[in-house]
């Protein structure tokens, strides 16, 4: 059974009500599954339970209120529903390893705004460790580290278009690696992504090609773009890895217009249950030639 849907369905209930009371009856029965099976499920795809789920997205959202706001530190923890500051200092303090009060200082005195804008254009001069800007037209697009439009964590990435206009023009945040680690394994990449007026498409993509550059397995998310604007939600693609592999790439495609911001990749093996994404199996070899003449309608 295809679970992500209802991941996605879920995840989406979550977003539009992080600042109101939430349970994992509410966000089950959202999904429409029952609360046991749906917590399994939820932890198996996301790689945590609801409840930490929701918390993180919650500290998040706290962070960015921190740096971007002039709100004292009890109205931050009672708007992401912290029942007390002292619980919302102890959470935030796990996960930033500063408490709250620390860290907007800290951020802060490193010129908020400017801060930002000195990363977007460092990102774009030397790059992100591990990222390249490519494409048929990157000088038309940007890429860069976001402090305040954060998924969970201190920050996410995200590609924006500076230029370019039409659906002809596109741009790619990537990176490449050996596949020697997957080969022979079926392989499941997850991201969560975030859009804000996306004209044409933007979507989660990886390739498998070989030694001679041929491409073994792809998919781009063409047959379920994400268009428009949307709330962080997790996007997966799952591709096989022949033996003969070696090379894999993935990343974040957008075409024309829009943003997009992406966080929290992760790839790991499956098993063959779960089913592949790769656009190649639709095309159903003929087992003979056919209409060599054109004369057949």
């Amino acid at each position: 059974m295809k679970y992500h849907p209802m991941i996605n369905q879920a995840i989406g209930y979550i977003e539009t009500h992080l600042e109101e009371e939430l349970t994992l009856e509410d966000v089950a029965a959202a999904a429409g599954f029952s609360m046991y099976h749906f917590h399994r499920i939820f932890q198996q795809q996301v790689g945590m339970s609801v409840i930490d789920y929701v918390r993180c997205r919650r500290l998040a959202g706290a962070a960015a209120l921190l740096l971007h706001s002039t709100e004292d530190i009890l109205q931050i923890a009672i708007q992401c529903k912290f029942e007390s500051q002292e619980a919302f200092t102890r959470a935030f303090k796990k996960v930033y390893n500063l408490p709250p009060g620390r860290y907007r200082k800290l951020i802060m005195n490193l010129n908020g705004q400017m801060y930002k804008e000195v990363q977007t254009m460092s990102s774009k001069k030397q790059g992100i460790k591990g990222w390249i800007l490519s494409g048929c037209n990157p000088a038309d697009y940007v890429m860069g580290i976001d402090r305040e439009n954060v998924h969970m964590g201190k920050v996410s990435g995200y590609l924006k278009s500076m230029t370019a206009v039409s659906a002809d023009q596109f741009a790619t945040m990537m990176q490449q690696f050996k596949a020697d680690k997957f080969k022979g394994e079926r392989i499941k990449l997850s991201a969560f992504i975030q859009s804000e007026d996306v004209e044409y498409f933007a979507g989660l993509w990886m390739r498998v090609d070989n030694s001679t550059g041929d491409t073994l397995q792809f998919d781009n998310m063409s047959d379920r773009p994400i268009v428009g604007t949307r709330a962080w939600n997790l996007y997966s693609i799952v591709l096989d890895v022949p033996a003969g592999s070696d090379l894999i790439s993935f990343g974040v495609l957008l075409t024309g217009k829009g943003k997009v911001w992406m966080d929290g990749f992760t790839f790991e093996k499956v098993d063959k249950r779960t089913e592949s994404t790769n656009m190649q199996m639709s095309s159903d070899l003929m087992d003979e030639p056919t209409n060599l003449s054109f004369e057949e309608e």
